[in-house]
């Protein structure tokens, strides 16, 4: 077999997947931790005129999974035509949106790997068979984060999964995975920016799934501004909640649940009888998530803003499209910059 004469296809068949799921190299899974040539993004939409179409999709040759919703490597192949490095401009493009630690290039006679995880060698070689396992490549993940024991725990939580085989898109995982590793680490004060239309409130389902699966939330408010939100949000996405979950309705408090959705003009209001959040301890939450944060939280005297700072010890996370920064309203003074944005222009 000439080398020299095969496909990039034929490199990745018979050299670069070999070398990924053997036992004697990275001895990746297959099913659960491998997957080639997968497009994670339709691209971009444009508009001229009355005209819409997609641009050029993104495709990565390998994304590699420590375990489902916990990218960790992209792998770009070339054929062997090329340098072994040659893919790696490429590899490191998607991996920087795609917000994993290392990145991999090949031409089937060795890898070349740049370590973005600001330890050790930023870039070295590495002989065909001896690809790191998905164990390593998480060890040295998880040192350059200087996780604990409790805090792995929670940043290695399940995402929900109702066998439907519906996954959150990149930018949802990215914002998912930063929350959760944030709120893990101890950060309380977290602000998400995403456009209109690119799921937020599955985002945020799933944010909470994880914390409160893991322990490291045990009583969760979810703040909407619409009353249909609310109830959109309790019978779709949030039904895995199931008899946890209660929407606080009729400004009557019951303390036997975990999961509260209420709407911010349903626990407050201009009269202090109208305040029923008070009901609450100031430290019931330990997670408040809120929707649409930039209509009523980000300012001083708004009623919404008080809520939150009642229930001042419990992290909380601002869901916003347009953050709003005014000279009278600013919500990243109160959340801090964000953690993560994908905007209407991406």
């Amino acid at each position: 077999m000439d080398k020299k004469e095969l496909t990039e296809a034929d490199i990745r068949t018979k050299f670069i997947t070999p070398a990924l799921i053997s036992a004697n190299g990275g001895n990746w899974n297959l099913m659960t931790q491998l997957r080639e040539e997968i497009y994670f993004t339709k691209g971009r939409v444009i508009v001229r005129g009355r005209t819409v179409k997609r641009g050029e999709a993104k495709k990565a040759d390998y994304i590699l999974y420590y375990k489902p919703g916990l990218p960790i490597a992209v792998i770009e192949a070339k054929d062997n035509n090329h340098s072994i490095g040659a893919g790696m401009q490429q590899a490191l493009e998607y991996a920087e949106i795609l917000d994993v630690p290392f990145a991999y290039s090949s031409n089937g006679d060795a890898f070349l790997e740049h370590d973005r995880t600001g330890g050790g060698t930023v870039e070295r070689e590495i002989p065909l068979n001896q690809f790191p396992t998905p164990e390593s490549l998480w060890a040295r993940y998880r040192t350059s984060k200087g996780y604990t024991a409790a805090q792995e725990a929670v940043t290695t939580q399940d995402f929900h999964d109702d066998g439907s085989y519906k996954a959150p898109r990149y930018y949802q995982l990215i914002a998912i995975n930063r929350t959760v590793d944030a709120i893990a680490r101890g950060e309380n004060r977290i602000l998400l920016v995403m456009a209109t239309g690119t799921g937020k409130t599955y985002t945020a389902f799933q944010i909470i799934w994880r914390l409160w699966k893991s322990g490291a939330k045990k009583r969760i408010l979810f703040l909407v501004d619409r009353n249909i939100l609310a109830d959109q949000t309790k019978t779709n996405d949030f039904k895995p909640f199931g008899n946890a979950m209660t929407k606080i309705t009729n400004r009557t408090v019951d303390k036997a649940f975990e999961i509260y959705l209420a709407l911010y003009q349903a626990v407050s209001g201009t009269d202090e009888e109208q305040n029923i959040y008070k009901q609450f301890s100031p430290d019931f939450f330990d997670l408040i998530v809120v929707d649409e944060c930039h209509r009523g939280s980000a300012a001083d005297d708004a009623a919404w803003r008080k809520v939150l700072e009642y229930f001042a010890s419990a992290s909380q996370i601002g869901l916003t499209a347009t953050p709003k920064e005014t000279k009278d309203v600013s919500n990243i003074e109160y959340f801090g910059d964000p953690i993560y944005t994908y905007s209407l222009k991406q």
